[in-house]
């Protein structure tokens, strides 16, 4: 069955990256969200946030009526066949995952399918801890919906592999699609549409269980925040070293098939939406489970205190910055975004102040 309208609740960074993709492809979207002056600006072609591409990709959506943005759940659910879930799942103070945007989403979703009469599927892409979408995501749409999960609509996980500054390549290019699946038919129907959306290509598809999906994702993560943490306590050994030096240290190790270049940049630690919030999740959810998140807490510590390190260095070249004047060249967390989120320039600002 080749389905044609989708529907994509929460147009922060991963659902309205997506959105404007799946339009590019032919797919006709309906983008909800509760933010009012978010829908009037998508609505004149404004993005909310900068990504390569976006702005003209979301233009074209609209001009050609495959884009189109509301805050009617009604409306968007009874017109699509497919509703992805990218909601925001920020930190609570302890660092524990907030699912409430995903508990909202889930009862206005199945205030939705309880008036509508064909299979619906619904799809989470937001990042969340294991069991979410079997105990919380299934349980409170078959309730506000009076309708059965695997019968009269279908439920996955399907995590997002973004990277901010060049998500419109990272979708039309994906490395994998992983499929957390509550039953065969909902897994079958979501492969179909990626076999729909990627014809041409050979994109590996992984299925697997619902809490393996959500897993995936936050394992993910970590291991790329480990590695970072890693090469950032490496350079810390190389700065106490006569004529070491970390880059070269990490170009060698780096050719080792088994290592890899990638994420072996020391530097001010990670920052963004993505691997702060994820690794303090994970190290919450792990407790709760009574299990061991020595390393992760290992890893958030070193990022926590690196972002110093640019006002030690400073320091030790001009002595005290007390009444300096002092630039800060870059602000995002990263190039090709404006996103500051968890930016090392943030805690660097904190603590000349």
């Amino acid at each position: 069955m080749r389905i044609k309208e989708v529907s994509v609740i929460g147009l922060g960074y991963v659902g309205l990256t997506m959105s404007v993709f799946l339009a590019s492809k032919g797919v006709r979207v309906i983008g909800v969200d509760v933010d009012k002056e978010k829908i009037e600006k998508l609505s004149r072609g404004i993005p909310t946030f900068y990504e390569e591409r976006l702005e003209c990709l979301l233009n074209e959506g609209i001009r050609d009526g495959m884009l189109e943005f509301t805050n009617n759940y009604n409306y968007a659910i009874l017109n699509t066949s497919i509703t992805f879930v990218a909601v925001g799942t920020p930190s609570r103070k302890d660092g524990s995952i907030n699912l409430s945007y995903i508990e909202k989403a889930s009862t206005s979703i199945g205030e939705a399918l309880k008036r509508k009469h064909s299979y619906h599927l619904v799809v989470v892409r937001s990042t969340v801890t294991p069991g979410t979408c079997l105990y919380s995501v299934k349980n409170i749409v078959e309730e506000f919906s009076g309708k059965q999960a695997g019968v009269d609509w279908g439920l996955c996980m399907n995590p997002e592999f973004l990277r901010e500054g060049s998500a419109l390549r990272d979708l039309s290019k994906p490395d994998r699609i992983i499929i957390g699946e509550y039953d065969r038919k909902s897994g079958d129907l979501l492969e179909d549409f990626y076999r729909q959306v990627y014809p041409s290509t050979e994109v590996p598809i992984l299925r697997t269980s619902l809490s393996t999906a959500e897993m995936i994702k936050y394992a993910n993560n970590a291991f790329l925040a480990t590695k970072i943490s890693f090469i950032n306590s490496i350079a810390d050994i190389c700065e106490k070293i006569e004529g070491c030096d970390v880059v070269e240290v990490a170009k060698a190790i780096g050719l080792d098939s088994r290592i890899s270049p990638f994420f072996l940049r020391a530097g001010l630690g990670y920052g963004g939406s993505c691997f702060p919030k994820d690794v303090k999740a994970l190290i919450e959810f792990a407790k709760e489970v009574e299990a061991c998140p020595v390393l992760f807490e290992s890893v958030d510590r070193i990022n926590q205190r690196q972002a110093l390190k640019a006002v030690e260095f400073c320091e030790q070249l001009i002595g005290d910055v007390k009444g300096r004047r002092i630039a800060v060249l870059g602000l995002a967390f990263k190039p090709g975004t404006d996103d500051i989120r968890e930016a090392p320039s943030l805690k660097i600002i904190n603590e000349l102040l």
